[in-house]
């Protein structure tokens, strides 16, 4: 099979600092792939590699048939697309001379960018000045920047963080328009419950490595343990572990009219990183 993104062995040193110690990957068309870890985990380092902000220090890379010696190419840059806290927006002019500068730049329809306002829910805004948009206004505006051209592969660092509510589950949706239509995503998120929601597969990366590698799914049973959680109305709560010994006490809390839930253990993808890496999200 032909993958659009093919890393292997990648590492970065910043001076003696060993940001990235050898990690590797390779993503299908239409694949979402997280990159999940703590600030500092090599996250951003790995995006700013791919993109070609940054040189590799050792191992290879190659998307959508390109190395990365010519990842500054402008027949490369035009197939990706970027959503990051590096990327601009000219605050004086107005959303829709925004994306009139990148729509030139990128050689696309003018009618590209009402499309692209109407789906992320700004065309209505779109003759207002970019500086009087609210932090989710302006990331849903990134985004139309990022996807107006249609990319084959997009790189997403953080792409919904400190947003509220309604503009993260607008691009939520967006995203999973674009994993349909066959574009490869990579984003980097401390979100678990978004990577759970979104990614095919997932890395947990600490301190440079890959701690974890596979589905969301499969990382929570591979660390899922065989206890049952009981909440009792009275407040108490009992944790039994799920075996023969215990069958008849299960089987009895199952019929018992004090019994407020019962639970099995299975950890959520934050609660899998730190069982992996003994650290928090943060």
């Amino acid at each position: 099979m032909n993958h659009v993104i093919n890393v292997s062995q990648l590492e970065k040193k910043f001076g003696k600092h060993h940001a990235l110690k050898g990690i590797g990957f390779k993503l299908e068309p239409g694949e979402v792939f997280g990159l999940l870890g703590p600030s500092g985990s090599g996250k951003t380092t790995t995006i700013r590699i791919l993109i070609g902000e940054l040189k590799k220090s050792g191992g290879s890379i190659e998307v959508l048939g390109f190395g990365s010696k010519e990842f500054t190419k402008n027949e490369y840059l035009t197939q990706i697309g970027i959503l990051s806290d590096r990327s601009a927006l000219y605050d004086r002019l107005t959303v829709q001379d925004n994306l009139q500068l990148f729509r030139r730049l990128y050689q696309v329809e003018e009618s590209v960018i009402d499309r692209v306002l109407k789906d992320v829910g700004l065309y209505n805004d779109r003759k207002k000045k970019v500086k009087d948009l609210s932090k989710g206004m302006k990331q849903r505006v990134l985004l139309c920047k990022a996807i107006m051209h249609k990319p084959k592969v997009m790189f997403l660092d953080e792409p919904t963080s400190a947003l509220d509510p309604a503009t993260t589950s607008k691009i939520h949706e967006i995203l999973e328009e674009l994993k349909a239509q066959g574009t490869t995503i990579l984003l980097t998120t401390h979100d678990m419950e978004e990577a759970t929601k979104l990614c095919d597969n997932v890395a947990l990366l600490d301190d440079g490595v890959f701690k974890e590698y596979g589905t969301p799914e499969s990382l929570r049973l591979k660390y899922k343990e065989d206890t049952m959680h009981v909440m009792y109305k009275d407040g108490k709560e009992e944790t039994i572990k799920r075996n023969v010994e215990n069958k008849e006490r299960l089987a009895d809390l199952m019929v018992d009219e004090n019994v407020l839930k019962i639970s099995s253990d299975y950890p959520s993808l934050g609660e899998v990183f730190i069982k992996v890496t003994g650290r928090e999200l943060v």
